[in-house]
């Protein structure tokens, strides 16, 4: 019960594309392929053909076949199964099933590929989960950018509020002004219906100067109209935004293309880069027992120059049977099983050049709960006067992680909490309805904490879900690149890498 080999070919027999999930040399794939058109009958409706030595299993695809390659002994009606969602995945991701759109699409076929047969055994698998599975979302950029959007509201905030005091001090500066000038209408200041000129009042200000003018000279004459000041039109609000962009908009905007407070700073890319990272999915009933915890990993290679392309990485990782490991098509599974080695199936290849390529992913699922990172426990409480005494407490399960920017969500439909005491900081987020409690770091030397707080109204459901959101540079399946090789030269190979672990549905309730 063994599929050798899932194709995409053309009537001719000539291979589109071809994943082959047991070892076989090109040629041998290539001949069985071409050999194909000429064991199908025209105008019969049969789904298998066999040889001596194997067993096609086919469907048409408009003007392509997809074709299962299986040995004689494999079961028919879990290869016809296996065929069907093959053909599926095929129509989801091309628009339309010709050659071109099937090779633009190669990359995300094969993957679909490699989740449905593995080692030539079928995975128990849908469609929508083979979609869920390669449709995979970088959860930092998606950070970076809710921070960058958050950065650039506070800007626009920031700059209205700058406007408004800007408003304000120059109205008061007019009225110093018009003042000054009223009081020095008095006999010792009027000289036969002049004005002295050395007390001709000025107004200086940093604001805006043009919006002020003076006369040069004094009048001619007592029947001219006598003038210390003249102000200008008030100024526009575009033109105060104007004025005070550069000093806060700049600097704001350029705080959120920074990192996260607490996150690893960016690292010196060098020609070979790693990128790892590890998204962590929750969910705990309000009592603290676990019901499902599932972590998903990657690795993201980029190579830089040709120089490096032909490379070998050496990793390690928690061992954990537990902990479920997916290869690139290219990459020496052999290799990876055995050693947890990544290289290219062909060493003679070599990596692509300024792409990201994600070589390696991962997947831990988990019901125990000793595996859970960090523990909420929220413990609402009616104080018998119409009000709730809510009490939240975390402690850090994981020592060896070191959380960042931990935010924890407490629904507050009353939205006017009383907090007694708390570590760390606290806001409430009105529009959301929320508390926030914010710790900026949670380590081993900071591993519990908690608030008090009280709020109007008696019902203990209306607090959950608690949400929960956090960064590390330490990974829960402790995956890690610790050597790379140059497999041309032979020698050890410099190279930066960027690990990140992030909360992306962590709920307790």
């Amino acid at each position: 019960m063994v599929v050798l080999a899932a194709s995409v070919v053309t009537k001719s027999g000539k291979a589109v594309i071809s994943r082959q999930f047991r070892e076989m040399q090109r040629s041998r794939i290539e001949g069985l392929l071409a050999s194909f058109p000429k064991l199908t009958s025209t105008g019969q409706q049969h789904t298998t053909v066999e040889t001596e030595h194997v067993r096609y299993v086919y469907q048409p695809l408009e003007d392509l076949f997809m074709v299962l390659i299986t040995n004689r002994q494999s079961n028919i009606l879990q290869d016809i199964e296996s065929l069907h969602l093959f053909a599926r995945v095929v129509t989801d991701i091309c628009r339309s099933c010709d050659e071109q759109d099937i090779l633009r699409n190669a990359f995300e076929l094969l993957c679909a590929f490699d989740e449905i047969i593995s080692d030539g055994y079928r995975e128990n698998v849908n469609l929508s989960q083979v979609k869920s599975i390669i449709e995979m979302e970088s959860h930092e950029e998606r950070i970076q950018e809710i921070i960058a959007k958050n950065k650039e509201q506070e800007a626009k905030e920031e700059l209205k509020r700058r406007a408004k005091q800007f408003e304000m001090q120059k109205k008061e500066a007019q009225k110093r002004g018009q003042g000054f000038m009223q009081g020095n209408f008095s006999s010792n200041n009027y000289m036969g219906g002049r004005f002295s000129p050395a007390l001709e009042p000025t107004v200086q200000t940093s604001i805006d100067t043009s919006s002020y003018s003076r006369s040069s000279t004094p009048p001619a004459s007592g029947s001219s109209k006598a003038r210390g000041m003249q102000l200008g039109r008030k100024p526009k609000s575009a033109d105060l935004f104007e004025a005070i962009k550069t000093e806060v908009e700049e600097p704001l905007l350029k705080s959120s293309r920074s990192p996260a407070s607490g996150a690893a700073t960016p690292v010196k890319t060098e020609g070979v880069h790693v990128s790892i990272e590890e998204r962590v999915s929750l969910a705990a009933n309000r009592d603290g027992g676990l019901e499902q915890m599932e972590v998903r990993g990657v690795l993201t290679l980029r190579v830089g120059d040709t120089g490096s392309a032909r490379l070998r990485l050496a990793l390690q990782a928690a061992d954990d049977p537990a902990i479920t490991f997916k290869t690139h098509p290219n990459v020496d599974k052999t290799m990876f099983k055995n050693e947890k080695v990544v290289q290219m199936r062909d060493t003679a290849r070599a990596f692509p050049i300024n792409q990201n390529l994600e070589v390696v992913r991962w997947k831990y699922s988990t019901r125990d709960e000793t595996a859970v990172p960090l523990s909420i426990t929220c413990w609402p409480s009616s104080a018998g006067d119409g009000t709730c005494d809510v009490n939240l407490e975390y402690e850090l399960e994981a020592d060896h992680l070191e959380l960042h920017d931990v935010i924890v969500s407490i629904p507050m439909p009353d939205g006017n909490p009383t907090v007694h005491s708390a570590d760390g900081n606290y806001s409430v987020d009105r529009q959301r309805r929320t508390l926030d409690w914010q710790l900026p770091i949670i380590n081993s030397s900071n591993k519990s904490g908690s608030l008090e707080c009280n709020v109007a109204g008696d019902n203990a459901d209306v607090f959950f879900p608690v949400m929960v959101s956090f960064i590390s540079e330490r990974l829960i399946c402790d995956v890690d690149v610790i050597e790379a090789e140059n497999l041309e030269t032979n020698t050890p190979a410099q190279f930066s890498k960027e690990i990140l672990l992030a909360a992306d549905d962590y709920t307790i309730g």
